[in-house]
């Protein structure tokens, strides 16, 4: 692989092993490390590398989210 070469979203699915719309959603969250071409969404795969190496980064408001029906603490 081009080490330069920005990857699409699906590049990105394939490397990490997740559906689509779950690359979309994160990139979308700031979650992804994203370059914004116009409309377009690209990775730089050596941020993608560092993400990983660093272990990520965590859903804002933790894993458990609260869902309409549930009432607020």
């Amino acid at each position: 692989m081009d080490s330069d070469k920005l990857l699409t979203i699906m590049e990105v699915c394939d490397r990490l092993a997740i559906s689509y719309p779950r690359a979309a959603q994160l990139a979308r969250e700031g979650i992804l490390p994203v370059v914004k071409l116009g409309r377009q969404t690209r990775i730089d795969p050596k941020r993608l590398e560092e993400f990983i190496q660093t272990g990520g980064k965590a859903l804002p408001g933790g894993w458990r989210r609260k869902g309409s029906d549930q009432p607020a603490a």
